[in-house]
């Protein structure tokens, strides 16, 4: 099956969505979850695996759901058909802030690899599966780089990424270090290794890891300049941590403000 050819707009600055608009019968996929608004005539059904019409009977679809599992995602996608007689819109939005980067896979060879959670959605037809890096030291240490999606087709994707996104282009036998969690996407042409920081007290106290991400060329690379896990952990770190909320100015707010409210109410019960 062909893949639909759509129109797109990515508006917004730091909270981005794209608006996908869609001709009479196509239809676009998109992460559950991940829907801003549609128009009156599109349909929606969520469905097992990508919404690819090849994926016939019941284990095909389960085996294609089970691999969106393993990479972090929702078993079911939502496919949006333009049922109506006019040109339709509907709407994605990135679940952070960030930024959406539109692929043309067409022009990308045909496949992509990104980040397992990076997914927003896509044409009809694109294929959506799971990409394991082959070395077993990224396996082992890769974190975030180890299980990756894979999409593939001739159609547009639309992935989200953390902060600022920069788009490098890789040179034969040209090498980039990066953290694990600041890769986006890369071309399959690009080679993906790990690498020691080099010295233990590097390791140790310096705060970004034991290991970085080894990409050599060719190829084209996509980076964040904020990893969703490193902003959560900012969150947690800021978090009150035994359940309650911290007692800032706890003479003031338990005394002065606990104390005498009881002393008020108990002295009402006299």
């Amino acid at each position: 099956m062909g893949m639909d050819v759509v129109d797109y707009e990515i508006k917004g600055a730091e909270m981005q969505f794209v608006e996908v608009e869609l001709d009479p019968g196509e239809a676009a996929i998109g992460e559950a979850g991940s829907l801003m608004f549609m128009d009156a005539g599109i349909g929606m059904d969520a469905v097992f695996g990508d919404g690819r019409q090849q994926q016939q009977g019941f284990f095909g679809k389960l085996l294609g759901a089970g691999k969106r599992l393993v990479t972090g995602e929702s078993l079911f996608t939502t496919v949006y058909t333009n049922n109506g007689s006019s040109k339709q819109r509907v709407a994605f939005a990135a679940p952070y802030p960030g930024k959406i980067i539109a692929m043309d896979l067409k022009q990308m060879g045909g496949m992509v690899i990104c980040q397992k959670d990076s997914f927003l959605a896509a044409a009809r037809g694109v294929q959506i599966g799971i990409h394991f890096q082959q070395k077993l030291s990224v396996g082992f240490f890769g974190g975030e780089g180890f299980i990756m999606q894979k999409l593939e087709g001739d159609g547009l994707a639309f992935v989200h990424s953390g902060g600022t996104v920069v788009k490098r282009t890789l040179q034969p036998g040209q090498t980039l270090l990066v953290d694990t969690g600041c890769l986006v996407a890369h071309t399959p042409s690009v080679n993906f290794e790990i690498q020691y920081v080099g010295k233990i007290k590097t390791a140790l106290f310096g705060g970004e890891g034991l290991f970085f991400a080894k990409l050599t060329g060719p190829g084209e690379i996509w980076l964040q300049s904020l990893p969703f896990s490193r902003l959560a952990s900012r969150i947690f770190a800021a978090a009150p941590q035994q359940g309650g909320s911290r007692e800032e100015g706890s003479v003031l707010g338990g005394f002065g403000a606990g104390g005498l409210l009881g002393g008020i109410l108990g002295g009402d019960d006299e």
